[in-house]
């Protein structure tokens, strides 16, 4: 898979993918992710990519132009299946968007800054939007870095346990149950008999009814969404 971020602030997001499950995507090759510097496709001697809202108000607008020119230079060089654009007013990422994504060659996302990019970038571009919750933050690089982990992970062969990913929250729009290691006791504080009896079956299904108790707890809305 093939991920190219445009951005104002490149360096925003040298250290997300150096690092962890995602360079261990890249040494593999399996994924690619490449930055590119909007400013490098900036107008005028200043590489301006920002200007004035049209009927006035506080904060710069990112510009059509340098947006459509390099978006229209990847475009030739590979087809997209979606061009992503992260921001608040986007549909909320959730799993089932990461699971889908990750089964995608070749995205785009752009990433928004100062009040955000000029809509007719929006109307005639992008094909997806996304937001990471409801909250607003300074740009939209930390939302690409998420959206790229959320998606990385779930391609084949990036993670050393190839089933790891099927049971992690959200995946059956339950919460994960809980997980213990060694030792057993800790401070007088045990592990479950159920998950050193060695009985399969049982331990699956004193998972799911964990799951369960713990969705119905902390996040009753995703038992409300399958009714």
């Amino acid at each position: 898979m093939r991920i190219d971020i445009i951005t104002v602030l490149p360096e925003l997001l040298e250290g997300p993918f150096r690092h962890s499950i995602l360079k261990r995507a890249s040494d593999k090759g399996l994924l690619d992710v490449q930055v590119h510097d909007l400013r490098a496709f900036g107008l005028g001697k200043h590489r301006q990519v920002d200007d004035y809202q049209f009927g006035g108000g506080a904060g710069m607008v990112m510009m059509a132009e340098p947006l459509a020119n390099c978006i229209e230079q990847l475009q030739g060089e590979r087809t997209y299946d979606e061009i992503i654009f992260m921001t608040p007013d986007g549909q909320r990422l959730e799993q089932q968007t990461a699971n889908r994504l990750s089964m995608k060659e070749n995205l785009m996302i752009l990433c928004g800054h100062y009040k955000g990019i000029d809509e007719r970038i929006r109307e005639h571009f992008v094909t997806l939007e996304i937001s990471i919750g409801d909250y607003v933050l300074s740009g939209g690089e930390l939302p690409a870095a998420v959206l790229v982990d959320s998606i990385g992970r779930l391609i084949p062969g990036v993670l050393n346990d190839e089933t790891s990913a099927l049971f992690d929250s959200f995946q059956d729009r339950l919460l994960a149950p809980p997980v213990y290691t060694r030792p057993a006791e800790f401070r007088g504080w045990a592990v479950p008999d159920i998950l050193l009896s060695g009985h399969q079956q049982a331990i699956d299904d004193w998972r799911y009814e964990q799951s369960l108790q713990r969705t119905r707890e902390r996040r009753p809305d995703l038992l409300d969404d399958e009714a």
